[in-house]
Protein backbone atom coordinates (compact mmCIF):
# COMPACT_ATOMS: atom_id res chain seq x y z
CA UNK A 1 0.00 0.00 0.00
CA UNK A 2 2.70 2.47 0.62
CA UNK A 3 3.98 2.00 -2.58
CA UNK A 4 0.68 1.43 -5.09
CA UNK A 5 -1.34 3.40 -2.82
CA UNK A 6 0.10 6.66 -2.15
CA UNK A 7 3.66 6.50 -3.95
CA UNK A 8 5.75 6.31 -0.70
CA UNK A 9 7.93 3.91 -1.65
CA UNK A 10 9.65 6.25 -4.35
CA UNK A 11 9.73 9.82 -2.63
CA UNK A 12 13.16 9.81 -2.80
CA UNK A 13 13.09 8.23 -6.42
CA UNK A 14 13.44 11.07 -8.82
CA UNK A 15 10.68 11.20 -11.04
CA UNK A 16 12.70 10.28 -14.38
CA UNK A 17 13.00 7.03 -12.47
CA UNK A 18 9.25 6.25 -11.71
CA UNK A 19 9.71 7.88 -8.15
CA UNK A 20 8.06 10.82 -6.94
CA UNK A 21 11.04 13.41 -6.93
CA UNK A 22 10.26 14.44 -3.62
CA UNK A 23 13.02 14.87 -0.76
CA UNK A 24 13.94 13.84 2.51
CA UNK A 25 11.41 15.82 4.43
CA UNK A 26 8.52 14.15 2.93
CA UNK A 27 9.91 10.99 3.74
CA UNK A 28 10.73 11.89 7.30
CA UNK A 29 6.79 12.44 7.69
CA UNK A 30 6.18 8.78 6.73
CA UNK A 31 8.58 7.61 9.09
CA UNK A 32 7.06 9.81 11.38
CA UNK A 33 3.92 8.24 11.31
CA UNK A 34 5.16 4.19 10.65
CA UNK A 35 6.89 5.32 14.37
CA UNK A 36 3.28 6.21 15.43
CA UNK A 37 1.78 3.24 14.62
CA UNK A 38 4.93 1.03 14.56
CA UNK A 39 4.32 -0.26 11.46
CA UNK A 40 6.26 -3.57 10.61
CA UNK A 41 6.79 -2.15 7.32
CA UNK A 42 10.44 -2.18 5.32
CA UNK A 43 10.43 1.39 4.87
CA UNK A 44 13.42 2.62 6.51
CA UNK A 45 15.58 -0.08 5.06
CA UNK A 46 14.45 -0.63 1.57
CA UNK A 47 12.90 3.47 0.55
CA UNK A 48 15.64 5.30 2.66
CA UNK A 49 18.97 3.39 3.21
CA UNK A 50 18.67 1.01 0.14
CA UNK A 51 17.31 3.49 -1.99
CA UNK A 52 19.77 6.04 -1.03
CA UNK A 53 22.39 3.76 -1.26
CA UNK A 54 21.60 3.36 -5.40
CA UNK A 55 20.61 6.65 -5.62
CA UNK A 56 24.59 7.48 -4.95
CA UNK A 57 25.62 5.10 -8.12
CA UNK A 58 22.43 5.78 -10.61
CA UNK A 59 24.51 8.84 -12.89
CA UNK A 60 21.45 8.64 -15.59
CA UNK A 61 18.65 6.51 -16.56
CA UNK A 62 20.06 4.06 -17.55
CA UNK A 63 22.49 0.82 -15.71
CA UNK A 64 21.67 -1.44 -13.65
CA UNK A 65 21.10 0.80 -10.60
CA UNK A 66 18.61 2.83 -12.27
CA UNK A 67 16.82 -0.18 -13.16
CA UNK A 68 16.58 -1.00 -9.79
CA UNK A 69 15.61 2.36 -8.61
CA UNK A 70 12.67 1.99 -11.08
CA UNK A 71 11.88 -1.27 -9.30
CA UNK A 72 11.74 -0.16 -5.51
CA UNK A 73 9.95 3.17 -6.68
CA UNK A 74 6.81 0.90 -8.06
CA UNK A 75 6.93 -1.34 -5.01
CA UNK A 76 7.52 -4.44 -7.34
CA UNK A 77 10.55 -5.53 -5.59
CA UNK A 78 12.46 -4.34 -2.28
CA UNK A 79 15.90 -4.00 -1.10
CA UNK A 80 18.14 -4.47 2.24
CA UNK A 81 21.64 -3.02 2.50
CA UNK A 82 23.65 -6.19 3.81
CA UNK A 83 25.16 -4.60 6.52
CA UNK A 84 24.37 -5.09 10.48
CA UNK A 85 21.44 -2.75 11.56
CA UNK A 86 23.93 -1.34 14.26
CA UNK A 87 26.33 -0.07 11.44
CA UNK A 88 26.86 3.95 11.94
CA UNK A 89 27.00 6.10 9.40
CA UNK A 90 31.01 6.33 9.47
CA UNK A 91 31.32 3.45 11.06
CA UNK A 92 33.97 0.23 10.53
CA UNK A 93 33.95 -1.30 7.23
CA UNK A 94 31.52 -3.90 6.93
CA UNK A 95 32.37 -5.30 3.43
CA UNK A 96 32.75 -8.54 2.81
CA UNK A 97 36.19 -9.91 1.11
CA UNK A 98 34.08 -11.52 -1.63
CA UNK A 99 30.47 -13.14 -1.88
CA UNK A 100 31.54 -15.27 0.78
CA UNK A 101 30.82 -14.69 3.99
CA UNK A 102 28.17 -14.15 7.04
CA UNK A 103 26.37 -10.89 8.01
CA UNK A 104 24.51 -11.20 11.14
CA UNK A 105 21.91 -9.09 12.12
CA UNK A 106 20.74 -7.44 8.96
CA UNK A 107 17.35 -5.68 8.86
CA UNK A 108 14.34 -6.83 7.01
CA UNK A 109 16.45 -9.31 5.21
CA UNK A 110 14.14 -12.08 5.33
CA UNK A 111 11.25 -9.92 3.56
CA UNK A 112 13.51 -8.76 0.79
CA UNK A 113 14.20 -9.38 -2.85
CA UNK A 114 16.91 -8.35 -3.43
CA UNK A 115 20.55 -7.36 -0.97
CA UNK A 116 23.24 -5.23 -1.59
CA UNK A 117 26.20 -6.57 -0.49
CA UNK A 118 29.38 -4.80 0.14
CA UNK A 119 32.43 -5.98 -0.77
CA UNK A 120 36.37 -5.75 -1.33
CA UNK A 121 35.60 -5.82 -5.07
CA UNK A 122 32.22 -3.26 -5.15
CA UNK A 123 28.30 -3.60 -4.13
CA UNK A 124 26.46 -6.36 -5.83
CA UNK A 125 22.83 -6.57 -6.23
CA UNK A 126 22.24 -10.47 -5.20
CA UNK A 127 18.95 -12.19 -5.38
CA UNK A 128 17.92 -12.97 -2.36
CA UNK A 129 16.64 -15.98 -3.75
CA UNK A 130 19.22 -17.11 -5.77
CA UNK A 131 21.59 -20.04 -5.58
CA UNK A 132 23.92 -19.87 -2.29
CA UNK A 133 22.19 -17.48 -0.81
CA UNK A 134 20.52 -18.47 2.63
CA UNK A 135 19.13 -16.10 5.11
CA UNK A 136 18.05 -17.13 8.70
CA UNK A 137 15.60 -15.24 10.55
CA UNK A 138 16.66 -13.97 14.30
CA UNK A 139 14.48 -13.70 17.24
CA UNK A 140 14.99 -10.10 17.53
CA UNK A 141 13.79 -7.76 21.14
CA UNK A 142 11.91 -5.66 18.27
CA UNK A 143 9.35 -8.61 16.43
CA UNK A 144 7.76 -5.88 14.25
CA UNK A 145 11.36 -5.38 12.55
CA UNK A 146 12.95 -8.80 12.16
CA UNK A 147 16.58 -9.22 11.63
CA UNK A 148 18.15 -12.61 10.06
CA UNK A 149 21.62 -14.00 9.39
CA UNK A 150 22.85 -13.67 5.70
CA UNK A 151 25.26 -16.42 4.49
CA UNK A 152 26.86 -15.96 1.21
CA UNK A 153 28.13 -19.28 -0.25
CA UNK A 154 29.82 -18.98 -4.19
CA UNK A 155 26.92 -16.60 -4.55
CA UNK A 156 26.61 -14.81 -7.50
CA UNK A 157 25.22 -10.78 -8.64
CA UNK A 158 25.57 -8.04 -10.94
CA UNK A 159 27.97 -5.68 -9.72
CA UNK A 160 26.99 -1.77 -9.26
CA UNK A 161 30.25 -0.18 -8.71
CA UNK A 162 34.10 -0.39 -7.88
CA UNK A 163 34.67 -0.48 -4.20
CA UNK A 164 35.82 3.28 -3.67
CA UNK A 165 32.49 4.41 -5.39
CA UNK A 166 30.16 1.31 -3.51
CA UNK A 167 31.95 2.79 -0.16
CA UNK A 168 30.63 6.64 -0.59
CA UNK A 169 27.38 5.18 -1.44
CA UNK A 170 26.77 2.99 1.08
CA UNK A 171 28.37 5.82 3.74
CA UNK A 172 25.20 7.91 2.17
CA UNK A 173 22.60 5.23 2.14
CA UNK A 174 23.43 5.18 6.32
CA UNK A 175 23.43 8.51 6.96
CA UNK A 176 20.44 8.66 5.41
CA UNK A 177 19.01 6.23 7.78
CA UNK A 178 20.38 7.33 10.73
CA UNK A 179 18.92 10.74 9.84
CA UNK A 180 15.55 9.63 9.18
CA UNK A 181 15.15 7.16 12.08
CA UNK A 182 14.77 10.02 14.44
CA UNK A 183 11.76 10.96 12.60
CA UNK A 184 10.92 7.54 13.41
CA UNK A 185 12.06 7.50 16.79
CA UNK A 186 9.89 10.94 17.41
CA UNK A 187 6.65 9.25 16.13
CA UNK A 188 6.81 6.52 18.87
CA UNK A 189 7.87 9.27 21.62
CA UNK A 190 4.67 11.33 20.29
CA UNK A 191 2.11 8.51 20.30
CA UNK A 192 3.58 7.44 23.90
CA UNK A 193 3.22 10.95 25.28
CA UNK A 194 -0.21 11.64 23.96
CA UNK A 195 -1.44 7.82 25.22
CA UNK A 196 -0.20 8.31 28.33
CA UNK A 197 -1.66 11.63 28.70
CA UNK A 198 -5.02 10.36 27.51
CA UNK A 199 -4.72 7.29 30.55
CA UNK A 200 -3.75 9.78 32.87
CA UNK A 201 -7.07 11.72 32.53
CA UNK A 202 -9.10 8.66 32.36
CA UNK A 203 -7.68 6.61 34.87
CA UNK A 204 -9.43 7.63 38.61
CA UNK A 205 -7.79 6.96 42.23
CA UNK A 206 -9.29 8.92 45.22
CA UNK A 207 -12.18 10.12 42.94
CA UNK A 208 -9.20 12.22 40.82
CA UNK A 209 -7.80 12.00 37.32
CA UNK A 210 -4.61 10.17 38.22
CA UNK A 211 -3.41 12.71 35.63
CA UNK A 212 -3.80 15.58 37.68
CA UNK A 213 -1.42 14.71 40.66
CA UNK A 214 1.42 16.90 40.81
CA UNK A 215 4.20 14.45 40.65
CA UNK A 216 2.72 13.06 37.30
CA UNK A 217 2.27 16.42 36.04
CA UNK A 218 6.11 17.66 36.31
CA UNK A 219 7.03 13.99 34.59
CA UNK A 220 4.84 14.42 31.59
CA UNK A 221 5.53 17.82 31.09
CA UNK A 222 9.32 16.82 31.15
CA UNK A 223 8.48 14.79 28.66
CA UNK A 224 7.03 17.16 26.52
CA UNK A 225 9.97 19.14 26.56
CA UNK A 226 11.82 16.44 25.22
CA UNK A 227 9.36 15.54 22.42
CA UNK A 228 9.82 19.19 21.56
CA UNK A 229 13.38 19.23 21.51
CA UNK A 230 13.50 15.68 19.74
CA UNK A 231 10.68 17.21 17.03
CA UNK A 232 13.36 20.45 16.49
CA UNK A 233 16.45 17.95 16.17
CA UNK A 234 14.70 15.29 13.36
CA UNK A 235 13.58 17.45 11.16
CA UNK A 236 16.49 19.50 11.68
CA UNK A 237 18.45 16.48 10.29
CA UNK A 238 15.71 15.87 7.76
CA UNK A 239 16.05 19.33 6.07
CA UNK A 240 20.10 18.86 6.01
CA UNK A 241 19.59 15.61 4.21
CA UNK A 242 16.97 17.33 1.88
CA UNK A 243 19.37 20.05 1.07
CA UNK A 244 22.56 18.31 0.95
CA UNK A 245 24.28 20.53 3.48
CA UNK A 246 27.84 20.14 4.41
CA UNK A 247 26.67 20.27 7.85
CA UNK A 248 24.12 16.91 7.18
CA UNK A 249 26.49 14.63 9.23
CA UNK A 250 26.44 16.87 11.71
CA UNK A 251 22.52 17.52 11.95
CA UNK A 252 22.37 13.41 11.44
CA UNK A 253 24.57 12.53 14.32
CA UNK A 254 22.46 15.35 17.18
CA UNK A 255 19.43 14.06 15.70
CA UNK A 256 20.14 10.22 16.41
CA UNK A 257 22.55 11.08 20.16
CA UNK A 258 19.22 12.93 21.36
CA UNK A 259 16.13 10.97 19.57
CA UNK A 260 17.39 7.72 20.77
CA UNK A 261 17.13 8.60 24.50
CA UNK A 262 14.02 10.90 24.50
CA UNK A 263 11.96 7.76 22.49
CA UNK A 264 13.20 4.91 24.91
CA UNK A 265 12.32 7.79 28.23
CA UNK A 266 8.65 8.64 26.54
CA UNK A 267 8.05 4.66 26.15
CA UNK A 268 9.47 3.46 29.30
CA UNK A 269 6.70 6.24 31.07
CA UNK A 270 4.12 5.10 28.95
CA UNK A 271 4.80 1.52 30.29
CA UNK A 272 4.88 2.73 33.94
CA UNK A 273 2.19 5.48 33.88
CA UNK A 274 -0.28 3.04 32.41
CA UNK A 275 0.24 1.18 35.38
CA UNK A 276 -0.93 -2.66 35.51
CA UNK A 277 -2.43 -2.98 32.03
CA UNK A 278 1.25 -1.17 30.67
CA UNK A 279 2.71 -3.99 31.27
CA UNK A 280 0.38 -6.75 29.81
CA UNK A 281 1.05 -8.21 26.33
CA UNK A 282 -2.34 -7.33 25.18
CA UNK A 283 -1.57 -3.32 25.22
CA UNK A 284 0.53 -2.00 22.71
CA UNK A 285 2.41 0.04 24.83
CA UNK A 286 5.83 -2.90 24.98
CA UNK A 287 5.90 -2.60 21.25
CA UNK A 288 6.99 1.01 21.44
CA UNK A 289 8.95 0.14 24.16
CA UNK A 290 10.84 -2.25 22.55
CA UNK A 291 10.94 -0.79 18.99
CA UNK A 292 12.55 2.24 20.82
CA UNK A 293 15.10 0.22 22.78
CA UNK A 294 15.85 -1.32 19.16
CA UNK A 295 16.23 1.86 16.86
CA UNK A 296 18.34 3.05 19.93
CA UNK A 297 21.09 1.10 18.53
CA UNK A 298 20.67 0.95 14.87
CA UNK A 299 22.72 2.31 12.54
CA UNK A 300 25.10 3.21 15.61
CA UNK A 301 24.49 4.15 19.53
CA UNK A 302 23.87 7.79 21.18
CA UNK A 303 27.21 7.19 22.57
CA UNK A 304 28.45 6.80 19.26
CA UNK A 305 27.10 9.92 17.56
CA UNK A 306 28.09 11.79 20.29
CA UNK A 307 31.40 11.44 19.63
CA UNK A 308 31.05 12.29 16.24
CA UNK A 309 29.23 14.96 17.14
CA UNK A 310 32.80 15.98 19.47
CA UNK A 311 34.67 14.74 16.20
CA UNK A 312 32.92 17.26 13.65
CA UNK A 313 32.64 20.25 15.81
CA UNK A 314 36.32 19.58 17.16
CA UNK A 315 35.43 19.52 20.64
CA UNK A 316 36.80 16.50 23.07
CA UNK A 317 35.14 13.69 23.24
CA UNK A 318 32.82 12.34 25.98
Amino acid sequence: ALATGIGAAGLLVPEKLGGQGASHREAAVVLEELGRSVAPAPYLTSSVVATETLLALAGGEEGPAAALLRELASGARTAVLAVPFATPPAGADTALASLDGTVRGVADAAAADVLLVPTHKGLYAVGAAAPGVAVEPLVPLDLTRPLATLTLSGATGTLLADADTSATAVRRGLLAGAGLLASEQLGIAEWCLTETVRYTRERHQFNRPVGSFQSLKHRMAQLWLEVVSARAAARNAADALATDSPDAPLAVAVAQAYCSGVAVHAAEECVQLHGGIGMTWEHPAHLYLKRAKADSVAYGSAGSHREAVAELAELPAP
